[in-house]
């Protein structure tokens, strides 16, 4: 499930453009639910949800520092009320969900990420991976743990962590951004990715790929691009 600026969005296709301004603050996030379709789908909608308010209701004139730190608290509260749902309802026990977002806040771009969801940056015809995937994978180097993550909301878990960066710096007119699950870049190999990309293609054209790429995981995907 992705959540554009301010639009929800499950199972479908959606386009948009925004003008940013200096006071104001909104998330471009996607989430990817584990613990069973239905219970993946409870995660994730309320993760995103719970994110969008949240972020909509940020006080003003936080330093980089405090922003870090108030999301961090966001994700510990966040994380309390999956497990609680999951606690109460046996179809949804465990139930969790991974986490990458793009933060704008009063002139400050972050990225965040909880699991192993990606954002990638595509600039001058070259793919680069800004998040680490919080996979088991990842730690030992080895592609044999597919899909087991060390890190998410939910799912019992009580020691998370947010990543969290301030790319404000580096973050240029021209560039495009992709944030994904592990259904596209299980499937497609990052230099297809790059290719399509150059190619203009957008978020639905990539979920296509994989799914034409035998995709056995659901698959969402945000592509979007600064302009000057």
């Amino acid at each position: 499930m992705v959540l554009a600026f301010d639009k929800m969005v499950r199972s479908d296709a959606y386009q948009t453009e925004f003008m940013i301004e200096n006071d104001a603050h909104f998330v471009i996030a996607l989430a990817d639910g584990m613990g069973g379709h239905r219970a993946g789908e409870v995660a994730s909608e309320l993760v995103l949800s719970n994110l969008k308010y949240y972020v909509g209701d940020l006080p003003r004139g936080m330093a980089p520092g405090e922003v870090h730190e108030t999301m961090t608290e966001w994700l510990h509260s966040a994380n309390n009320i999956v497990n609680s749902r999951g606690n109460g309802n046996p179809e949804l026990r465990d139930m969790g969900t991974t986490l990458v977002g793009v933060l704008y806040y009063e002139g400050h771009v972050y990225w965040m990420n909880c699991g192993d969801s990606r954002l990638y940056r595509f600039r001058d015809g070259h793919l680069e991976q800004l998040t680490t995937d919080h996979s088991l994978n990842n730690m030992t180097g080895e592609k044999k743990h597919s899909n087991v993550i060390t890190n998410c909301i939910g799912a019992g878990i009580k020691h998370l962590f947010l990543d969290m960066m301030d790319f404000t710096k580096v973050f240029l007119p021209g560039d495009t951004y992709l944030l994904c699950s592990d259904g596209l870049n299980d499937m497609v190999p990052d230099k297809t990715i790059e290719e399509l990309l150059a190619q203009g293609a957008d978020a639905n054209q990539l979920c296509q790929k994989a799914v034409e790429y035998g995709g056995f995981d659901n698959v969402s995907a945000i592509v979007f691009h600064v302009n000057p």
